[in-house]
């Protein structure tokens, strides 16, 4: 039997039944639907649920999409994404024609094994490495090429978080730059975050670890570093500014806050610069660098750019914390900053200023709480 959570007219955003697609509060619940739609679908599949009784339609079609396609894993054959299309041709900018959607781990014991393998590969900067993000790629590089011009986002929950960043990260790093929506995306590093309570220990461990990293990358890179600024791959993605979802409560997401509260931190107590050179890197690509191994791939979880919201509401365990269904809950208190990478005169640099009225109100259609100033770096 169904539990509440799967059927949309009793737990889904039904209260949006007019989309205003220039309301953030209102395009995040639409990507969340969206994802939640993967996850149904392939909950169907379990299941054998067919026709009248499958429950995965009205997740997208309430809000005027079609299914176009799914994303079959190929080694436990489940669906692990989607590509929505929206009904009606050519709509505004600001509509998007395509969605492409990505669902997190199945704790199913026909999907946990692959999903949890897939976890791993994030976990180790080689999650590029596996044929569902080979397949992910694939679809994504088709439906831009198909779309001519028309918007395409990208989205995904926990584990489909991180499939939909590194995607994004890469189809940036050609010059196209995605609406991206991720949801309780990992952070793959000590979770400080939720892990001390104490702010300013808080503090002393990311200034030590921002120190340790600093001095590791000039000892390793030296002159090859100095070099390689002519491609930096931290530039190259700061116009890509991807929306994320965090929860303090979550370990495996609460890292991004003090991953970019840190940033501004460390410009106002006058060390900018080492943060400059500590935030492009991982400690752990860093300590392999310096033993000569070949550490793959760029951590995952390094951006210069985001719109972070971060739920302060208090929820009761992990699984509503790490949940979907939190982010389209029009009552929690929503904290959000804008983060920007800027890149001037050859350097890099901190800054705060207010966001725009347009901006500000935006976030504040979204419910209650309160809006951040946007911190330019």
């Amino acid at each position: 039997m169904a539990s509440a959570e799967e059927i949309f007219h009793l737990s889904g955003p039904i209260h949006l039944t007019a989309i205003d697609w220039n309301n953030i509060y209102h395009r995040r619940s639409v990507a969340a639907s969206l994802v939640k739609g993967v996850y149904m679908l392939e909950h169907d599949r379990r299941q054998n649920r067919h026709g009248p009784q499958a429950l995965a339609l009205p997740w997208w079609d309430f809000f005027h999409f079609k299914l176009d396609h799914m994303l079959i894993d190929d080694v436990d054959l489940s669906i692990c994404g989607a590509i929505y299309e929206y009904k009606y041709p050519s709509p505004a900018l600001n509509i998007p024609q395509y969605v492409i959607a990505f669902r997190g781990t199945i704790m199913e014991s026909d999907t946990v094994s692959r999903d949890f393998k897939l976890n791993l590969k994030s976990i180790l900067n080689k999650l590029h490495r596996s044929s569902r993000f080979q397949l992910a790629m694939h679809c994504v590089h088709n439906t831009v090429a198909l779309s001519r011009g028309a918007s395409v986002w990208l989205t995904g929950h926990s584990l489909g978080s991180a499939m939909a960043l590194l995607v994004g990260k890469n189809m940036a790093k050609i010059g196209y730059f995605l609406e991206t929506y991720l949801f309780n995306p990992p952070f793959l590093s000590l979770p400080i975050e939720g892990g001390f309570k104490n702010e300013t220990l808080k503090l002393g461990i990311r200034f030590a670890n921002s120190v340790v990293k600093a001095g590791l990358m000039v000892a390793v890179k030296g002159r090859k570093h100095r070099k390689a600024q002519a491609y930096d791959p931290f530039v190259v993605l700061s116009p890509w500014v991807p929306y994320l979802f965090v929860n303090p409560d979550d370990p495996i997401c609460s890292e991004y806050i003090g991953y970019f509260e840190h940033r501004r931190k460390m410009e106002e107590i006058g060390v900018g610069k080492i943060e400059r050179l500590a935030t492009k890197n991982s400690m752990r690509n860093l300590f392999s660098s310096v033993l000569g191994i070949n550490s793959g791939a760029e951590a995952l979880h390094l951006l210069p750019s985001a719109y972070l919201t971060v739920n302060r509401g208090r929820l009761s365990d992990f699984y509503g914390a790490h949940g979907l269904q939190q982010w389209w809950n029009p009552y929690f208190p929503c904290e959000a900053m804008f983060y920007r990478n800027l890149k001037q005169k050859n350097f890099e640099r901190f800054t705060s200023s207010r966001v725009m009225p347009s901006e500000k109100q935006i976030f504040l259609k979204s419910g209650p709480g309160h809006l951040t100033a946007a911190v330019n770096w």
